[in-house]
Formats: structure tokens, C-alpha cells, sequence
């Protein structure tokens, strides 16, 4: 199969402000565009309203459905099918494997379809797997179901990342994404309220709690598949909100933030991604991120109970710390977007995380733990849209920044591996090792943010002064024709900037 001059659809590291143009207003006429300020605002206000909410939802659904496990668990799953030991986090961890794995083919899928179409299948067979997870007798039927649940919902992450960089500039999609991630923390609030409802339903039909947790749930998922075919617009040019004008105007402004940098698939560009060590280093960065990220996903309502909390009452009270988490991840990229910094914030908010672990591990007062959770959910969802969003913005070129980003993403992902076994029974009610080693992740994480942020900044002065040096003043004085002649070096070309 022949991908020349197509670009790898996992290129989510556009979604960020463009290194190698200069901060706009929209206080002034964009250059090339038919449409003032205001009419760009409306512009990108009437896409907002029309894209991000949904996909936020279809993120809020996969995430819910992924993680409703440790909901299931107080809900009774571990004694009616007879887990014992370490059963519990491996049926966490096998879910991890089987979702890296569909990341790539699934967004080459969406490419060669469509979104709307793919999307649609992807959600469908994730509602399969949730829902036959309910009517699951056994241990081994239960790590099934989760392989084929991670298989089906390994594509909508990097897939909705890609399609909104078919939307939006590259300056203003890393505030889109920071609200479509947003969802996981939601997910986290409103699956404890729902799963304290749906555990009710126990006895129902014969079946236990925990089982109309995943039945109702997936069911959902279902239903809104089959909207979503009819929702999800493809692409600009068929978007049924948009005026022909305004179809017109969003692919004039696509265009006009491309890069001089080379667009085409070639084998060179997939070797440069793999040898560029900047990249591993975000990788472990990434993995410091994602394992305590999915740590808290799937035992905070385990992690609140031992606090000395009933069931009942630690399913609602895991709902108010991603509540803050919400709000965290939304400011954080809002705020990032403006400064158009990454490596600062996300410094930043690691160290939020460590509060919030140290709080949880030096302590039994149940009030400061609790609190702990607050710091410890605000510190560490923000950063994994930033993350990518700082990546991306680093690596020059489509074709590799697709590989960087696919590299990034699917190693971070295997930090749910991780994850599946920091949270161990025989460690309750304290968890000391859980912590300590997400209090070990996080720091890994804030060191080589901090190496990486002194690194590019010292590596951006170095070419300030030698384009100084050849006379030239700002960037603005690169002509196309110098453009063109380093368009094969990506982001090693003399006028590719870092984002810091």
C-alpha cells in the first residue's frame, strides 16, 4: 500500500501554535483572508459550538467506559466471579496492550473512510464489548471482553486529535484539545454518580450491580453511535453549518498556516522521527504522566474507601476532585495557548501532582488525603494534552512529527500497564508503594520537562544568533526560496523556533 504524499493521520502534534510564525492578534486583518477579526471570532465560535462539544462527549463515553471497572469493583465484581490476588489488576492491564496496538491502523482507517463513518464503527463495537461485559460469568470471560474493549476504543483519542487539526490553525487547537481531554475528567465525576444509581438496579433481570454498571453504560455508547453518524461533519468542505463563504475561509486559513517545511510521506522522515532522541524523551515524560493518570482513573473510589468511607458514600465522593480536575484542564490550556508556552506549565503542574501524592502518603488523616486527590487530579490531567500539544509543536514536518506523535502516544498509553498493578490489595489502607512510586513518576517526568525546557530554549538562542549572524534580523526576513532549500531538515532547519 502506497502512502506517498499522503500525511499520516495521527498528526496530532499540529494541535498547538505554529514555531515558525510570529504571535497573531485578531485584532487585525489576518494576511490573506477574506475575513476581518470579528468574522473569524464568529467563525471559529460557530465551529466550536458545532465540533467540540460532541467529541468531547464520545471521550466523555470511552473514558467512562473504560474506567467504570473500579466503579464495578465496589459494586461486588471481584467475589461473583471469584478474583483472587492480583486478578483485579490484570484485568486492568490487559486492556492496555490491545489499545496501543489499534492506534495507528485505526486512524489510517478513519483516513481511507471517513470520520463520521469510522467513528460511528468504533463506538459500536466498544458498546458491544461494554455491554457483553455485563452478562460475563467468569474471570477469563471478563479479560476477554477488556482485550476487545481496548481494541475498539484505541482509535478515538488519536483519531478526534487528528480530525481537529483538519479544523482549526495550529495556534488554536491546543485549547480545543485541553476541552475535548476535559472529558476524562468528567467521566470520572459522573461515573461515580451513575454508578451509585445503576448499582441499585442489582437483581434486576438476575444480574448484579456491577453488571448494569457496564450494561446501561454500553447501551449508551450504542445509541449515541448511531447518532453520531449523522452529526459528525468529515470535513470543511461538507459541513452542512457552514455558509460556502465560510467553507472557503476555513480552507483558505488551513492553507495558509502550513509550513515550508516538507508535507510528503517519504521513509526518510519515519527514520528521522526514530532517531530523534528528543522525542524518547518525551516519551518518558509521557509514561511519568499517563501511569498515574490511569492510576487514578481506575482506584480512586478504591483509594477513597480506604480512607474509611462506606461504598456508597466513596463512589459520590470520588466526583468533586475530577470536578476540579475539569476546570484544571481547561485553564491549563487556555492559559498555555496564550503564553504560547508548554514546558512551563506542564513543569508546573507536575509539581501540583506531587503535592497532592505526598499529601495522600505522609498522612492517615482521611481530610488531608482527601484533599490530596483534589491536587493530585488537577496536577496530572492537564498535562497529557499539553504534553502532546509540546511535542508536536517540537517536531518539524507532517511525516514525522506523525510518527513522533504516534511514538508518544502509544508508549504513554502503556503506562496504563503500569497502572493496572500500583493500586494492590495487600497494600491497603495506606497504598505506600502505590504513591511513592506515582510520586517517583511524576518527579521523573518534572525533571525531564525541566531538561527539555533548558535544552530548546538554550537551542533556539544558539540559531537567534546565527541568523544574526548572517545578517538578518527576525524570521521575517526568510524568504520562501531559503524556506524551501531547508524544507527536507524539519525542525532542524536554521529557522524552525522551539516551543519552550
Amino acid at each position: 500500500m502506497s502512502l506517498s504524499k499522503e500525511k499520516l493521520t495521527v498528526e496530532v502534534g499540529s494541535a498547538s501554535q505554529s514555531v515558525l510564525e510570529k504571535p497573531q492578534r485578531l485584532d487585525s486583518l489576518e494576511a490573506g483572508s477574506k475575513f476581518t477579526a470579528a468574522e473569524t471570532k464568529r467563525l471559529l465560535r460557530k465551529m466550536d459550538w458545532n465540533l467540540v462539544p460532541f467529541l468531547a462527549l464520545l471521550y466523555l463515553l470511552s473514558f467512562l467506559d473504560r474506567t467504570n471497572i473500579g466503579n464495578a469493583r465496589l459494586a461486588g465484581i471481584e467475589t461473583d466471579l471469584g478474583m483472587k490476588g492480583l486478578d483485579y489488576n490484570i484485568a486492568l492491564a490487559v486492556f492496555f496492550p490491545f489499545y496501543v496496538a489499534a492506534e495507528i491502523p485505526s486512524n489510517i482507517m478513519m483516513k481511507r473512510t471517513s470520520p463520521s463513518l469510522w467513528l460511528s464503527i468504533i463506538m459500536i463495537a466498544w458498546g458491544v464489548c461494554m455491554t457483553l461485559m455485563g452478562v460475563v460469568t467468569t474471570f477469563p470471560g471478563l479479560l476477554v471482553a477488556r482485550m476487545f474493549l481496548g481494541f475498539a476504543e484505541g482509535g478515538l483519542f488519536p483519531g478526534v486529535t487528528w480530525y481537529i487539526t483538519q479544523w482549526y490553525r495550529r495556534h488554536e487547537c491546543g485549547f480545543r484539545m485541553a476541552i475535548f481531554f476535559s472529558a476524562a475528567t468528567l467521566a470520572g465525576a459522573f461515573g461515580g454518580l451513575l454508578a451509585r444509581g445503576l448499582s441499585e438496579l442489582r437483581g434486576k433481570g438476575g444480574r448484579p450491580g456491577w453488571a448494569w454498571i457496564f450494561i446501561i453504560e454500553g447501551l449508551a455508547t450504542i445509541v449515541v453511535a448511531v447518532f453520531a453518524k449523522f452529526i459528525i461533519h468529515d470535513k470543511p468542505e461538507t459541513a452542512r453549518f457552514l455558509t460556502e463563504e465560510e467553507k472557503a475561509e476555513v480552507k483558505a486559513r488551513l492553507k495558509e498556516d502550513r509550513t515550508s517545511l516538507a508535507d510528503d510521506y517519504d521513509i526518510k522522515y519515519v527514520k528521522a522521527a526514530l532517531k530523534d532522541w528528543k522525542i524518547y524523551v518525551h516519551m518518558l515524560i509521557t509514561i511519568g504522566i499517563y501511569t498515574p493518570l490511569y492510576s487514578i482513573s481506575l482506584f480512586l473510589p478504591t483509594i477513597v474507601k480506604n480512607m474509611g468511607y462506606t461504598n456508597e458514600k466513596s463512589q459520590l465522593m470520588s466526583v468533586p476532585p475530577y470536578v476540579a480536575g475539569c476546570i484544571a484542564t481547561i485553564a491549563g490550556g487556555y492559559f498555555a495557548d496564550r503564553a504560547q508556552k508548554r514546558g512551563t506549565f506542564m513543569m508546573g503542574f507536575c509539581l501540583v501532582a506531587i503535592i497532592g501524592f505526598v499529601m495522600l502518603i505522609s498522612t492517615h488523616i482521611a481530610a488531608v488525603q482527601y484533599v490530596g486527590t483534589f491536587f493530585a487530579v488537577c496536577g496530572i490531567y492537564p498535562n497529557v494534552p499539553m504534553g502532546v500539544a509540546w511535542n508536536g509543536n517540537n517536531i518539524g514536518g507532517s511525516t514525522k512529527r506523525a510518527v513522533g506523535i504516534a511514538m508518544h502516544v502509544g508508549f504513554g498509553n502503556l503506562g496504563g500497564v503500569i497502572a493496572g498493578f500500583v493500586y494492590r490489595s495487600t497494600d491497603a489502607p495506606r497504598y505506600f508503594q502505590g504513591h511513592g512510586l506515582l510520586i517517583g513518576t511524576v518527579t521523573m517526568s518534572f525533571f525531564l520537562c525541566l531538561f527539555m525546557h533548558i535544552h530548546l530554549k538554550r537551542e533556539n538562542d544558539r540559531r537567534e544568533a546565527e541568523m544574526k549572524a548572517r545578517g538578518l534580523t527576525s524570521l521575517d526576513q526568510y524568504t520562501e526560496e531559503m524556506k524551501t532549500a531547508e524544507r527536507e531538515k524539519g525542525d532542524d532547519a536554521s529557522f524552525f523556533r522551539y516551543t519552550i
